[in-house]
């Protein structure tokens, strides 16, 4: 009867401890910079430089294809929703923040995005062909007799 009751008592406090180091933390995926609006802020148009932001920063995700003084830092913040949405990951947060330097380097243009700005932006409708990648009739036919020549040999 001491012995099962030591048992217990030892069973109550092993489940006790393990139910402390449970933690009810939201699991998160993180993607680019952290905290990006906060570091954003502490920019100054027309007062920060290139080196200024790559010190606050970092180094930028991309750069623009057009001109080479945009810069384009992305932050992006996934978790897992809820019972309802079967585990699938939801866009916490989302931001863009675009900076534009002038000659000499100096900051003359920040734009932050976030969430609900990016969902307001219009894109473009049109459809890009690509002329390089077309094949040529004698190239499908080959390419459609090889593939049931190989289709046979499994």
């Amino acid at each position: 009867m001491f012995f099962v009751k030591n048992h217990i008592k030892f069973f109550i406090l092993f489940i006790f401890i393990f139910l402390l180091n449970c933690q009810l933390q939201e699991p998160v995926k993180n993607h680019g910079i952290l905290f990006l609006e906060n570091r954003s802020n502490q920019l100054k148009v027309n007062s920060n430089n290139k080196n200024d932001v790559l010190k606050l920063i970092g180094n930028p995700h991309t750069k623009s294809v057009s001109n080479e003084d945009s810069w384009i830092y992305i932050e992006r913040v996934l978790t897992k929703g809820a019972y309802h949405k079967l585990g699938q990951n939801i866009v916490k947060t989302n931001n863009i923040l675009i900076l534009t330097f002038d000659k000499y380097g100096i900051l003359i243009k920040k734009d932050f995005l976030d969430k609900n700005n990016i969902n307001k932006l219009k894109f473009s409708e049109k459809i890009t062909e690509n002329n390089l990648s077309k094949k040529s009739f004698v190239q499908s036919l080959l390419q459609s007799v090889k593939s049931k020549m190989y289709q046979n040999r499994k």
